[in-house]
């Protein structure tokens, strides 16, 4: 008979006080994670974060109170924080534990923790959750796919001197406008400044020799060294002082750091007066169709603009001294004004305006943390880890977290855990990659920070030349190699086809670069790594016949499991990539006629390891198996 501690077998229960287990986060997931750790009867738990707790973590990380704003999560835990990557942290720290848990939030750390425990071979639970949804994986190597293994989205981050002195896409405005609604009317974020980064190390400009050029700041208002929100306080949110210190004063600033604007087209100035006597009353909007999907003129913005401060600031008042708005993508003053400040930036730096439409649907692009979600991607965590404490790991999931329940009424949805991808660059026997690049242009720091700890996420490359003599082009001692920095990589005769080794001691990890010399790339892509998935793919190599009756990747299995003699009519709807590992689900909706002439409605889930999108909507899947 099965004897049972609580609802755990015994033999399950005393290995819990002895197995040491490594939690890399304290945050929303973390939090929860720890307190089910300690619930379940694990007594030996070491913890890993980096962060300071903020007051915005107090609504959902209940180990954290207020006293505790601005200390350091894992001191308050009462365990240490020290940087991933540091040397204490390296192979042998990670082979001290029996499983390691993931409670991140960002891709980075990910990488780094997914490598070490290869390397350690050691079980890895990854998580993660975005709104409703969650997912939670296994990792072991030799027998699953590594976090690596599937190419992720590049996620919508941007430097704050690219939001402040160098925007480039419309989606920097609409960042921009967003922190400047804060600024001015809602809580300030010392993260989301708006002013010029006089910081920006690209500009590399003397302040004392250029401030006597920045006179603009010296008029319009009185402006002064002070917060955004105390200056505009002192305007009485003078619409037309805001805007000429805006997008006027601020951009003549801007134009002063003369090393920014040498290889850019540099901004325009926006002057209000100049705006209103050239103005034309019958001025329209560009495009056609609803009225929010329609560009407005730079004078009709200039208005919008106007309208909405002065509505915003009745609001302000309407509140009481203190008060503080939120910025809410349904409250049309808020939107009018996030609308024109950022197409007002994107008309200074040359970029095409966006409609009303297209910036709600870009600045509406926020994923709220739900403490719930958090804790049921806990709960799967745990139960996950005690499958592969039991020695039970063929049986571990990935399980995702759906915001709305299946045909089944099933909100949690596992899937089989895949094998290793033979093409990954991390995890395959002998990692190897190529990447295009110009040689003649790519210098050796591009190589070491944008490639090789950017992109391949290493911490300290060491990268030797396969010439035959054994070059060593980057070194990660400190000042070995320095010199190589400034020069390009055809100096030292790297050309197409040549082979770089590159180790990671850090993280046991090596790697074999293939060089592609090319003097194609698109304007300021500075290399590609062949053989990810653009964004948008080619049309496969099908006819279109072989194409409608694919239906999971496998022409002899193109009918569902309840197949009839009816014609099949498939349509395909795509949900957005969600969870830690990114994966790509999707709803196959199979209409059917049986014999009986009756319709029938069967919902099957499909994990993709890749899709290709073709011309007119149609859509081909490859390799996609059901569950």
């Amino acid at each position: 008979m099965v004897q049972l501690v609580g609802s755990l077998r015994k033999e399950l229960a005393d290995s819990l006080s002895t197995c040491k287990v490594l939690v890399v986060g304290a945050g929303g997931i973390g939090c929860e994670l720890l307190k089910n750790l300690v619930l379940t009867g694990f007594k030996n738990i070491e913890v890993i974060d980096l962060d300071t707790i903020d007051v915005s973590n107090l609504n959902r990380q209940f180990l954290f109170q207020k006293k505790h704003v601005g200390k350091s999560k894992a001191q308050v835990c009462k365990y240490q924080g020290i940087s991933l990557s540091s040397p204490d942290y390296n192979v042998e720290f990670f082979r001290n534990f029996m499983l390691v848990m993931n409670a991140l939030d960002n891709r980075a750390a990910r990488n780094h923790v997914n490598r070490m425990c290869l390397a350690a071979d050691i079980p890895l639970i990854e998580s993660g959750t975005a709104g409703y949804l969650g997912q939670v994986t296994v990792i072991k190597k030799g027998m699953t796919e590594c976090y690596e293994c599937q190419p992720k989205p590049t996620q919508k981050t941007f430097p704050g001197c690219t939001i402040r002195n160098t925007p480039s896409e419309p989606i920097h405005c609409i960042v921009w406008a967003k922190y400047l609604f804060n600024q001015l009317f809602g809580e300030e974020d010392a993260d989301q400044e708006v002013s010029p980064d006089t910081a920006d190390p690209e500009a590399s400009w003397n302040p004392e020799d250029t401030a006597a050029r920045a006179t603009a700041s010296e008029k319009d208002g009185d402006i002064k060294r002070v917060s955004t929100k105390e200056w505009a306080r002192s305007t009485g949110y003078d619409p037309v002082k805001l805007f000429n210190k805006l997008f006027k004063d601020d951009i003549m600033y801007l134009l002063t750091m003369d090393k920014l604007w040498k290889k850019r087209k540099a901004p325009l100035p926006l002057d209000w007066q100049q705006l209103e006597n050239s103005a034309y009353p019958q001025e329209e909007s560009v495009g056609s169709g609803l009225k929010d999907q329609q560009v407005l003129g730079v004078w009709a913005l200039c208005q919008l603009f106007q309208h909405s401060v002065e509505t915003l600031r009745s609001q302000l008042q309407e509140k009481g001294e203190g008060a503080e708005l939120v910025w809410d993508k349904d409250d049309p003053p808020a939107m009018d004004f996030v609308t024109a400040a950022a197409n007002l930036r994107m008309h200074i730096f040359s970029m095409n305006m966006k409609s009303p439409f297209d910036v709600k649907s870009m600045a509406g692009n926020i994923i709220p943390a739900i403490a719930t979600t958090n804790a049921v991607i806990a709960g799967l965590i745990v139960l996950e880890g005690l499958k592969i404490l039991s020695g039970e790991l063929e049986s571990c999931r990935t399980i995702f977290l759906n915001k709305c329940p299946n045909l089944r009424k099933k909100l949690l949805v596992p899937c089989v855990l895949d094998p290793p991808s033979v093409n990954c660059y991390v995890c395959a026997s002998k990692p190897e990659v190529t990447v295009k690049l110009n040689v003649h242009k790519t210098m050796v720091l591009s190589l070491q920070d944008r490639i090789l700890k950017e992109r391949f996420g290493m911490v300290a490359p060491d990268v030797q030349i396969e010439d035959g003599k054994g070059t060593i082009l980057i070194s990660s001692e400190e000042g070995e190699t320095e010199t190589n920095n400034s020069k390009f990589l055809a100096d030292f005769g790297i050309r197409n086809g040549s082979r770089l080794q590159v180790d990671d001691f850090l993280q046991d990890y090596t790697l074999l670069v293939n060089v592609l010399h090319t003097e194609e790339l698109e304007r300021d892509v500075e290399f590609e790594v062949v053989g990810e998935a653009p964004d948008k793919a080619p049309p496969p190599q099908t006819n279109q016949e072989d194409v409608n009756s694919i239906t999971n990747g496998n022409k002899d299995s193109a009918q569902p499991s309840t197949s009839s003699k009816g014609q099949q009519e498939i349509n395909v709807f795509l949900s957005s990539s969600h969870g830690a590992a990114n994966f790509v689900w999707s709803c196959l909706f199979v209409k059917y006629t049986d014999e009986e002439n009756k319709y029938l409605n069967t919902l099957l889930f499909c994990k993709f390891s890749h899709l290709e999108i073709m011309e007119g909507s149609e859509i081909v899947i490859v390799g996609a198996c059901p569950l």
